[in-house]
């Protein structure tokens, strides 16, 4: 398979959205670092519109200097460029509601996840144009590395071209909220949605799964909950393990651990063949994300997230969750850490 192009600010013409009215529908992590780089980028403060409803996250907005619209049919009317930045969960029923209705038919509609567009759970008019710009980082970072004029991760793809115009919109765009700065890697939904959540689904579980394990074994062996929780996670250790990674190597990070860890470490991942772990992957891949079952079932509960306490189905998972004896456990140390304070 070829290598996947990367986009730079050369790359990116910052004039195509000279006198475009972007909107934001939503202020939250996303939402607000997007729209104070567009800003930063020269985009004028009255080209730029927050739509979100009567919260925190809109009085934040106006905190900032920006202009809120409460009536979401109005924002769409005005609409040019359409950053989609709530929560996947809600996307279908908003925009196609709200917002689908009363867009020009030439609108560019902005999504960051790819998730909705790859399970075509959004409304489009054939005429307009979908790209994909979506930061492979939390919106804070997205702003201070901005602030630093340091560029950040992103992925960026044309879903549907209906003006024949949608890429160089996608760069200008990718550059004006300082992505091409560091590379805009293209992609695609279905890319972005498959690595998104077999890692969601498969890789992280799995990980917290073996986490779970291993400390069953090693408190059945007689360790204390405070030396398991503090040798485990509570010391940092796999964070600074993970950001000598992404600097330096996956591989080349272990050279910063002693002889014992690198041995240990290099060893045992290399006598474990992950025959049954690559079948699990290709399993959930294929057989629950892919196929849309994950996407059909999630949907069913989307009125129960928006609920509180125990009826959300996310806060049953976490009352499940806190069961098991890894959660107990930390509680236990958690709170003795409290008294001591």
């Amino acid at each position: 398979m070829p290598s996947a192009k990367i986009y730079y600010d050369s790359d990116a013409d910052l004039s195509l959205l000279q006198d475009k009215q972007i909107v934001f529908l939503g202020f939250g992590n996303q939402g607000a670092a997007q729209a104070q780089n567009l800003r930063d980028s020269g985009i004028s403060n009255d080209k730029i519109l927050i739509a979100n409803r009567e919260d925190s996250y809109a009085e934040d907005a106006k905190s900032k200097g920006f202009i809120v619209e409460h009536d979401f049919g109005k924002a769409a009317a005005v609409t040019d460029v359409l950053f989609v930045l709530i929560p996947d969960q809600v996307q279908p029923r908003v925009f196609n509601e709200e917002f689908a209705p009363k867009l020009k038919p030439t609108a560019t509609i902005v999504i960051a996840s790819g998730y909705n567009v790859f399970f075509k759970l959004l409304s489009f008019d054939p005429k307009q144009d979908v790209v994909m710009v979506a930061p492979r980082m939390i919106g804070s970072s997205v702003r201070s590395l901005y602030q630093k004029g340091k560029g950040f991760p992103c992925f960026v793809s044309v879903e549907q071209d209906g003006s024949g115009s949608g890429l160089p919109i996608a760069l200008a765009l990718s550059r004006a909220i300082g992505a091409t700065k560091a590379g805009a890697i293209a992609s695609s939904a279905r890319e972005e949605t498959a690595m998104d959540l077999l890692a969601e689904q498969a890789l992280w579980p799995n990980i917290i799964m073996l986490f779970r394990e291993a400390f069953s074994v090693l408190k059945e062996a007689g360790c204390s909950d405070e030396a398991l929780c503090y040798e485990m996670w509570m010391s940092k250790e796999p964070a600074e393990i993970f950001e000598r990674a992404a600097e330096e190597g996956f591989i080349t990070q272990l050279k910063h651990h002693s002889t014992v860890s690198q041995f240990g470490q290099l060893s045992g991942a290399l006598a474990l063949d992950g025959v049954s772990s690559r079948a699990h992957f290709k399993d959930i891949l294929y057989n629950q994300i892919l196929n849309g079952k994950f996407s059909q079932n999630f949907s069913k509960l989307e009125a129960g997230l928006e609920l509180d306490g125990p009826e959300n189905p996310l806060n049953q998972l976490y009352l499940k969750a806190e069961e098991t004896e890894l959660a107990q456990a930390e509680k236990r140390v958690r709170q003795r850490l409290a008294e001591l304070l």
